[in-house]
């Protein structure tokens, strides 16, 4: 068995203003950088793969918590938004016919205008995830987080999630035969200031 652990990356200033960034390479914003710098990896993950999505704010994440360079995995890339990377999501559900549609309702064909597919960023996952022979660690975004705990937890974008995706933690995912599994509570990334 392999431990996966997924880290969503820190705050940039469209996510602030609750913009879609979608593959939109946005920086973290410098009050992201502070927090950041204050954690770190808990002992037991310090050792693990790391590597991130190759968009600046999930890499300079791995770096901050890190203390080192991830190596970089296309396909953690974020899902392609398309015509509504830079648009808020309440702007969208507020515009008749637009399709934008909250989370609950998605299924797994949701697809924005000339973007990607809930299904079409699971069949872009899935070689990643049989490739890893080794723990490993993936600084990444809540479109590929979902996804993969959607999987592990066998929530098909119907209804409400049964997991809550929130910035500082590391998600825990079993991978057994190429197959994802639900790898227990969040763990917490550290504060440098605390006592081990």
């Amino acid at each position: 068995m392999i431990q996966l652990g997924l880290i969503r990356h820190g705050h940039t200033h469209w996510n602030r203003a609750g913009q879609i960034q979608g593959r939109s390479d946005i920086p973290l914003d410098a009050d992201a950088r502070t927090e950041l710098a204050n954690l770190r990896l808990p002992e037991e993950w310090q050792t693990a793969h790391l590597c991130a999505s190759p968009l600046k704010r999930a890499v300079e994440t791995a770096q901050l918590v890190a203390d080192r360079d991830p190596d970089t995995i296309q396909a953690l890339t974020e899902m392609n938004w398309g015509a509504w990377e830079g648009r808020k999501g309440v702007d969208l559900l507020a515009e008749p016919g637009s399709g934008y549609k909250h989370i609950e309702d998605w299924g797994w064909e949701f697809h924005p205008p000339n973007g990607e597919s809930v299904s079409q960023l699971r069949d872009r996952l899935a070689p990643w995830v049989a490739s890893l022979n080794k723990d490993t660690l993936a600084v990444c975004h809540i479109g590929i987080m979902r996804v993969l705990l959607a999987q592990a937890y066998g929530w098909n974008f119907n209804g409400p999630a049964p997991f809550k995706v929130k910035r500082g933690r590391i998600f825990v995912l079993h991978v057994r035969d190429g197959q994802l599994e639900p790898g227990g509570d969040p763990v917490r990334l550290v504060q440098r200031t605390a006592t081990p």
